[in-house]
């Protein structure tokens, strides 16, 4: 090596010593511009949790978007945990609203919004006001709830028949569960005393005079993912998770046959019509794992995050 080197000229080993030193930085230089253009292809996704949730309940799926998506911002909500969470929805829609707006304007070509379980509601009624791109409802109960489940614990002197009592009060519309709670025989009260889901999904007697404008931001979803599955264990009925509901006589009318549906009341007929409205079911899985099985991510979640 020491007698080829005294056959190179002096510029020459100068040129071999500067290339070297170069070509690390040079290197570095495009792997991060390769990452940047990577990351600059997916949208940031935020995550809101559920009742009786916390932020960092939802660690595992924030890793595993990163991990599938490097470079992806994925933004966990720190606000209204644990008993908070059991708060009225409205207000629970300004704070998580409010942060989501910030995340929004910073990248106006939309985002994408995971609400899971109670907040797959909170995030529906944020869409009327924001740039949503894609909207992934995760074990949801977006037409209500109504079942013996571990939501009751909060109520110990209730049954689910006579729940009603309590949550179609003013006091009862207090807590976050009354703003969604569907009674399926005494739909009069929930249509006139519940303050949320009526409002959400158009079901009140006198409609709402922000209904057109939130139709209007329904509509301008590029996808609205519903996932839910039969094992659920904790939204009843579960294929509330898919618009699908009990009527008087606790028989599931399915979610094409229901009558928000067929008025197409807030935008869920032309979503669907227009193919833009995407129902994803799997048995198997339980309420508290849909954020953490692998195969829920990779088949269910994961293919909507471009």
């Amino acid at each position: 090596m020491a007698s080829l080197l005294v056959n190179i000229p002096l510029i020459g080993l100068f040129a071999c010593v500067f290339s070297v030193i170069l070509l690390v930085p040079a290197n570095e230089s495009v792997l991060l511009s390769m990452r940047a253009k990577q990351a600059s292809k997916y949208r940031p996704v935020v995550i809101v949790h559920g009742i009786l949730d916390h932020a960092l309940e939802l660690i595992h799926l924030q890793l595993n978007i990163q991990k599938a998506h490097p470079g992806t911002d994925v933004y966990l909500i720190p606000l209204y945990q644990y008993i908070k969470s059991a708060w009225p929805m409205w207000t629970q829609v300004t704070g998580f609203g409010d942060y989501i707006r910030n995340v929004s304007d910073a990248h106006p070509d939309g985002i994408i919004l995971i609400g899971y379980s109670q907040g797959g509601l909170i995030c529906r009624a944020v869409i009327q006001v924001l740039n949503i791109h894609t909207y992934i409802s995760l074990a949801s109960p977006q037409m209500g709830q109504y079942g013996d489940t571990n939501y009751l614990y909060l109520f110990p002197n209730y049954m689910k028949d006579n729940l009603y009592k309590l949550l179609y009060s003013r006091f009862g519309q207090t807590f976050s569960v009354g703003g969604y709670w569907k009674d399926p025989h005494h739909y009069d009260l929930y249509q006139s005393t519940s303050t949320f889901l009526p409002v959400l999904n158009n079901e009140t007697l006198v409609p709402s005079p922000n209904m057109t404008l939130y139709r209007r931001n329904m509509l301008r979803l590029k996808k609205f993912i519903m996932i839910g599955g039969p094992d659920d264990g904790v939204v009843t009925l579960w294929q509330s998770s898919h618009f699908g509901f009990y009527n008087e006589n606790e028989t599931v009318v399915p979610f094409r046959q229901q009558e928000i549906y067929r008025r197409d009341s807030f935008g869920l007929r032309t979503l669907d019509k227009r193919g833009d409205l995407v129902i994803l079911e799997k048995a198997g899985v339980h309420h508290t794992q849909w954020h953490v099985d692998p195969i829920v991510f990779r088949d269910l979640i994961e293919p909507w995050l471009s």
